[in-house]
């Protein structure tokens, strides 16, 4: 089997197990996922929030806030599960586009 096949099957693997970062926080109760807190979420939890992160958490709005489509947040986690794998679908064709575009523009360069 070549490497980029491989690659391809690696890749659809982790986009259908996207979805465990939603689905363990809510099967123990955990809240949201670790490390995917918002300012005010950081104030919930530690009481404060550093100065970087207040400084820098007006900068980017996400075109999908919290991986979800808008006015499914309250429809469940099987509509949460399926906007997580779409985000990562987008996200890895997002990626892709731009590797390739880089790599048009360096190829180029060297010619």
């Amino acid at each position: 089997m070549k490497i980029i096949t491989k690659l391809w099957i690696g890749l659809g693997v982790l986009i259908i197990l996207s979805p465990i970062g939603i689905i363990l926080p809510e099967h123990f109760k955990a809240g949201s996922a670790w490390g995917e807190w918002g300012a005010d979420e950081m104030q919930k939890l530690v009481g404060y929030v550093p100065q970087g992160l207040k400084k820098l958490s007006d900068l980017w709005n996400a075109p999908m806030p919290d991986y979800a489509f808008k006015g499914w947040e309250e429809k469940g986690l099987h509509y949460l599960s399926f906007a997580y794998i779409v985000s990562a679908i987008v996200g890895i064709l997002i990626i892709i586009l731009v590797v390739f575009g880089i790599g048009k523009l360096l190829a180029k360069k060297d010619d």
